[in-house]
């Protein structure tokens, strides 16, 4: 991408006919694994379709980023439901499909990520929630391989037993993954629980990068301003270009409920200290692409 800022489209299109298709485990459970494995295979061509009309529809805008649903696999870690590509890639077509969108966006520059649902918590203090995490985060890793996704974003999580106890614990789960998975794991800083400043003393020991949302650290301040916290994430990144997110409050921040997204980004939520500066900044607004055109005008 020419331009030094790029802004990123999240998971999904309020326009655009572009859609990814879902399942649930209990609409699986209603036949044969023969003809779920068929009905996967299809929803599985049908995604990777999608995510090469939305890396197109990236490109000829100049939108420099997208984040890929979780459920670009639908089911595929569900203890019963669950399944592996090769049993529903015959002929390797479904890879196929997803090496082309790799291979596009990386001809365009368009730089792609994951971001795992609130129930992934690798530093839980339970062992079983630890295990579901570490096989959720591991299908994203083998999904982020495919496609080229250079990045997986997680939340630091609760913080029972104390912040520092349970950041120990996400270290030592980090730790078990594959190294597919484990190269690619960024944190967030959130709007409930941990500050930038919780998560940088993480991020520069275990060597993960820090994506600063905005929107959270005006949620959940500490005592970093917002130019600050901007340069001290992107040193995290080392050579990379930092990713950052944004959003507006739905009802404005007087409202009662200030972390609820709003349908558009207001030109004064966009931090002056982002403009001109390398950096990726994912749009997480309700209107979706039509945020992210209008940011984009309104940024000049």
């Amino acid at each position: 991408m020419k331009q030094r800022l790029r802004l990123g489209l999240c998971c999904a299109f309020a326009g655009e006919p572009i859609r990814f298709r879902r399942t649930t485990a209990s609409y699986l459970a209603r036949s044969r694994r023969r003809e779920r494995l068929a009905f996967l295979r299809d929803l599985a061509a049908d995604n990777a379709r999608a995510l090469g009309l939305a890396v197109d529809w990236c490109a000829t805008r100049g939108v420099g980023a997208f984040r890929i649903t979780s459920q670009l696999l639908p089911v595929y870690t569900h203890p019963e439901m669950g399944y592996r590509v090769e049993e529903i890639d015959r002929g390797g077509t479904i890879r196929a499909a997803f090496a082309a969108v790799r291979d596009r966006a990386a001809s365009e520059g368009i730089r792609l990520s994951f971001h795992p649902d609130q129930f992934v918590v690798p530093g839980s203090i339970r062992a079983d929630v630890v295990d579901r995490s570490l096989v959720e985060l591991e299908y994203m890793g083998l999904a982020a391989e495919m496609v080229g996704a250079e990045q997986i974003t997680l939340h630091g999580g609760g913080a029972q037993g104390g912040k520092k106890d349970a950041l120990d614990r996400l270290a030592r789960g980090l730790d078990r993954l594959t190294d597919r998975a484990r190269s690619r794991i960024a944190l967030e800083n959130d709007d409930c629980v941990y500050t930038v400043e919780d998560l940088l003393p993480l991020c520069r020991t275990a060597a993960i990068p820090l994506v600063y949302d905005a929107h959270h650290h005006r949620c959940n301040p500490d005592s970093l301003g917002i130019e600050e916290a901007t340069r001290l994430s992107a040193e995290t990144w080392g050579p990379r270009e930092p990713w950052a997110h944004i959003s507006s409050p739905k009802g404005g921040w007087s409202s009662r409920a200030p972390r609820l997204h709003a349908d558009f980004i207001r030109p004064a939520d966009f931090p002056a200290a982002w403009r001109g500066r390398r950096m990726t900044v994912d749009v997480e607004a309700k209107s979706k692409e039509l945020a992210v055109l209008r940011l984009r005008g309104q940024l000049g």
